[in-house]
């Protein structure tokens, strides 16, 4: 009986945390757990991106360059809030390595946004597609290399 009431419980808090992260970044920045609003602020990139592809179906570019825009700033904020934690990734890896895998991801999502749009287009993309690249680069080397000494 607990445990079906925990996935219960667990599958409501999915979904709210779903649909807070959907509009905009202050879910993210009232959690006080650095590792979860890590995770809330790529969940928030994920649902602006897939809002930049719906604007792109529609041909509102404006909306893709906003939607961009709120995509950088989410991954600004993962990252620095892992920063911000003061650990060593190798030595705690779990937030940082499911940043890592997430900024990937959303690098292959960006790019193949960008080859869908108008060619004149393209370039609104190059800033977020060199930034997510920088922050995922980052995080691989913590977790590769380490702390420094």
């Amino acid at each position: 009986m607990k445990h079906a009431r925990c996935i219960l419980v667990t599958a409501a808090l999915a979904f709210a945390v779903q649909g807070m992260a959907h509009a905009d970044l202050k879910a993210a920045l009232a959690e006080r757990d650095l590792g979860r609003r890590s995770k809330l602020a790529l969940d928030n990139a994920s649902s602006a991106l897939k809002e930049a592809r719906a604007a792109f179906e529609k041909g509102d570019t404006e909306k893709v360059a906003a939607a961009a825009k709120e995509v950088q700033e989410s991954v600004d904020l993962a990252y620095d809030s892992l920063k911000s934690t003061g650990k060593d990734p190798r030595r705690s890896p779990k937030w940082f390595k499911h940043a890592e895998i997430e900024t990937r991801d959303l690098l292959k999502k960006v790019e193949t946004l960008q080859h869908d749009l108008n060619f004149q287009d393209r370039p609104m993309l190059d800033p977020l597609k060199a930034r997510v690249q920088q922050v995922h680069d980052e995080l691989l080397l913590g977790l590769m290399e380490g702390k420094k000494r």
